[in-house]
């Protein structure tokens, strides 16, 4: 790893660290505010409620993909079974 590699790691989670700290700061100021701290309620719920939706998005893909299995499952059931060939007696 090269020294400019290095510098760069550490000055983008200095510079991380600072907006962390940046926020926490200003969300406390806001909670200092009157009615600030109901606006902090109202934020994490809807940070709680955000992460639920994308849980139940992620969960879509896979329903996708069954839904497409069972489609083609159902597809091959559907088919009419062919025609087993028997080989003909001969007229007596």
């Amino acid at each position: 790893m090269t020294s400019g590699m290095t510098r760069t790691n550490e000055q983008d989670k200095d510079l991380l660290s600072r907006l962390a700290d940046a926020g926490e700061e200003a969300l406390q100021r806001l909670s200092d505010l009157p009615g600030g701290q109901r606006a902090v309620n109202v934020v994490n719920d809807l940070r709680a409620r955000v992460d639920e939706l994308g849980k139940k998005v992620r969960g879509i893909d896979a329903l996708e993909a069954r839904v497409a299995r069972l489609e083609r499952e159902l597809a091959g059931l559907k088919k009419p079974p062919a025609r087993r060939s028997t080989p003909r007696k001969p007229s007596s």
